[in-house]
């Protein structure tokens, strides 16, 4: 059918794999999920099924469910799982674990205990086998205890968690492309977890201000100790006076 009879007929051809999609189709797809990710972020927000780091952050939330839409998971999933540290956000080493068995790949725990955690996997179809140990010497060699305090109250939750995420990254990096870090590995990267360093606080004297100067005194005029003085020293008037002492004929 020729594209003059098309526009007769009025009728639309069918986009089929053989015919060759536009550049930007696929950046008009995004940007039209972004926009319904907005509009459910907006309602989300201002509810407490939202983790507490994302209430009243509309953008944030759109974000994070763009992120889960891109890895598979749904929208309310990917906000329980996700987690920015320092600006990075990341997942928690047990959604790592659900990405990469919900795709098909295999994952266990040999072995978790306060002081060492073996995490084993295999890739779908293949036969060899990946097996990561973390002990609780190697953590602290890398100063991770000293950054973050949880390897002191949860050693064992904590082992795990790197054991666990450097298997998911071992047997199913593709899955992981858009967040392969766990928010447990950024957490012992953040400086901002270890404890302020303590400080000696050094006392300086204060500098008191210079008193002021004192006002100037003029001394009293000399005292002649008499009122006759006093009145010598006061000028003479010249009229003379208003009455007459001088007895009347």
């Amino acid at each position: 059918m020729t594209e003059l009879a098309i526009r007769q007929n009025g009728n639309t051809p069918a986009l089929t794999d053989e015919q060759p999609q536009h550049p930007g189709s696929e950046l008009v797809a995004w940007a039209e999920s972004a926009v319904a990710a907005n509009n459910i972020a907006q309602s989300l927000a201002k509810t407490s099924f939202v983790p507490k780091a994302f209430q009243g952050k509309p953008d944030e939330v759109t974000a994070a469910i763009l992120a889960g839409q891109e890895m598979g998971l749904s929208p309310m999933a990917a906000l329980r799982s996700m987690h920015v540290i320092q600006g990075t956000a990341g997942l928690s080493a047990i959604s790592l674990r659900g990405l990469v068995q919900a795709h098909g790949h295999e994952m266990w725990t040999e072995e978790s205990t306060s002081t060492r955690a073996i995490v084993c996997g295999r890739r779908k179809g293949q036969a060899q086998e990946e097996r990561v140990t973390w002990t609780m010497d190697r953590a602290t060699k890398a100063g991770f205890p000293a950054k973050n305090p949880n390897y002191k109250t949860q050693p064992q939750n904590m082992l795990l968690a790197r054991a666990t995420s450097e298997c998911a990254r071992l047997i199913a990096a593709d899955v992981l492309m858009g967040m392969p870090y766990s928010a447990e590995e950024l957490a012992d990267e953040n400086d901002d977890t270890a404890p302020a360093p303590k400080t000696r606080k050094i006392s300086r004297k204060k500098t008191e201000p210079a008193p002021a100067p004192e006002p100037e005194v003029t001394p009293p005029a000399p005292d002649n100790g008499s009122d006759e003085a006093t009145a010598d020293s006061a000028p003479q008037d010249d009229e003379p006076p208003l009455w007459n002492d001088t007895p009347t004929q």
